[in-house]
């Protein structure tokens, strides 16, 4: 090692390296202890902080709010930070920083922030009976700085999102969340084993993951709505997991023992949609030869889930709003009212208030699916659920296809987070399922990852330009280390950078320098 690299270890690179290397570790073994790990890091050091800052100023005394703001800015600042206070009154205190204490490579964990929620609602409970902390904006989601607003106002915090804590830190909120997880995912394997007589080794039972903020949020609404007979629209892009969320809704409700019918609108003929929803009489039309059930009859005590429900033709539209409102409908051709006792879930990747503004959606269907609305967020905005997503996908098509594959790589990981996934979940899926059959091992070392064309928005196009360039430095980078044997000075000058800045592009690429050295 070379006096160059000696110089970058200080107490705060050291702090940065191991918080990091703790978190990459606990992503191989597939974070199953993730949220403790950081919940009881974030309280140690909330504590010794505290205690560190009342030995300091001789302060026995409960902290007030120019106290409490001058403890947390500077043991951020003194860890690597460059936070300042945004703004203070009698219910919120808000803070801004423009450099994360974890370094550039904060943006690989996200979750990370998890930690700085706690140890600053934390020290606010133990001192002012309560706090809630919003972290609106954040350099790990590529925000650019964070913003974090700590509320002590029960009521002035109330509409807001965030973490709620009192005199103790959230564990046991992590308890809870974990075991509605558990209690929704046993729910939906039950379903599916009763269902599913098909081998498990292709057929896997559904699984949700909800490691972000946003995410267990929905699964604490599917425990509130799913007992209810309110209907509900589930909004998204493509490839999010609505039909997931819909499964979910079906097996926590009093309705799980009955048929679970999804049925993608856009995938059916708009001439043969009405007779697919609500069936046909014999002779209704050309081809009818006999008396047909619709889905609606089908789903007769259970869930109808209406994927893409705006595609619906505006006669289909019609008898929808009829069997909403009075629970009956007739057969395409028949005469006779059939009353059906069913929850309706629908699901839409559109603006569903525009198409009605446009007059392509009936608004008074509209308000009747839309008792309950539930949006799901898209993978860029679930960065805590990223490794868990991958480890869950990996271990499925490693039986499915036979493979050895447990994990994958740091490199991989690092491509998959800095990716925009504008596929969501399900391109993630294609990805990692094309990416294992070629891989060897129990580490999946290389990822068949293929650049969309023509980006839809500006903020995807800039993600993917970002990507591109990193790809094209890491590759020049490791060229020329490899051409120089590991030689910092020689490489920097290839590069046209300084050293320094070499060392820290070796800490962004997770590149090991002895690797290229001669031994």
């Amino acid at each position: 090692m070379s006096n160059n690299s000696l110089s970058d270890i200080t107490p705060v690179f050291f702090l940065q390296t191991f918080i990091l290397e703790l978190m990459h570790a606990s992503e191989q073994q597939g974070q199953k202890h993730c949220e403790y790990l950081i919940e009881h890091i974030a309280k140690t050091a909330g504590c010794f902080f505290e205690e560190t800052y009342r030995e300091e100023t001789h302060n026995s005394k409960l902290l007030d709010k120019e106290h409490y703001t001058e403890l947390i800015l500077g043991l951020k600042n003194n860890i690597g930070g460059k936070f300042s206070l945004a703004s203070s009154n009698k219910d919120c205190i808000t803070v801004t920083n423009t450099c994360c204490p974890f370094g550039d490579r904060v943006t690989n964990f996200p979750e990370l922030c998890r930690m700085t929620s706690s140890v600053f609602g934390g020290i606010a409970a133990r001192n002012f009976g309560y706090a809630k902390v919003e972290i609106k904006q954040s350099i790990a989601r590529h925000d650019g700085q964070c913003e974090v607003c700590i509320y002590t106002n029960p009521t002035a915090a109330k509409d807001r999102s965030g973490i709620e804590y009192t005199d103790t830190t959230p564990v046991k909120e992590i308890q809870d969340i974990n075991e509605l997880h558990s209690r929704i995912e046993q729910s939906m394997q039950q379903i599916w084993r009763k269902q599913s007589p098909q081998p498990a080794k292709k057929h896997q039972p559904p699984a949700i993951v909800a490691k972000s903020p946003t995410m267990q949020k929905i699964l604490q609404s599917i425990e509130v709505i799913a007992p209810t007979l309110a209907t509900v629209l589930i909004q998204g892009q493509t490839g999010v997991g609505k039909e997931l969320i819909a499964r979910a809704i079906h097996a926590m409700s009093n309705r799980c023992n009955k048929p679970f019918i999804p049925i993608n609108c856009g995938a059916i003929p708009e001439s043969l949609i009405e007779s697919a929803l609500f069936g046909h009489e014999k002779g209704a039309f050309t081809g009818a030869i006999e008396v047909h059930q619709g889905y609606f009859e089908r789903a007769e005590g259970g869930t109808l889930f209406l994927d893409e429900v705006d595609t619906l033709s505006p006669a289909a539209q019609t008898r929808l709003l009829r069997v909403l409102q009075e629970g009956e409908l007739e057969r395409v051709g028949g005469k006779q009212t059939l009353s059906v006792d069913l929850r309706i879930i629908s699901a839409t990747n559109n603006n569903l208030e525009e198409l009605v503004k446009q007059g392509l959606f009936r608004n008074d269907l509209y308000y009747r699916i839309n008792v309950v609305r539930l949006s799901i967020p898209p993978l860029v905005e679930r960065p805590e659920d990223l490794p868990y997503l991958v480890q869950l996908i990996v271990q499925r098509m490693s039986k499915k296809y036979n493979k050895t594959v447990e994990s994958v790589s740091r490199e991989v990981m690092q491509q998959i987070r800095l990716y925009p996934w504008p596929g969501n979940i399900r391109e993630l899926e294609n990805v990692l399922e094309r990416s294992i059959l070629f891989a060897t091992g129990q580490e999946m070392t290389n990822l068949d990852l293929e650049m969309p064309v023509n980006p839809s928005n500006t903020n995807e196009w800039k993600d993917i330009k970002e990507y591109a360039i990193a790809k094209v430095e890491q590759s020049f980078l490791e060229r020329s280390l490899k051409q120089h044997q590991g030689d910092i000075k020689k490489t920097a000058e290839d590069m046209g950078i300084t050293t320094r800045a070499v060392y820290t592009k070796l800490k962004k690429y997770d590149i090991n320098l002895m690797d290229y050295r001669r031994t």
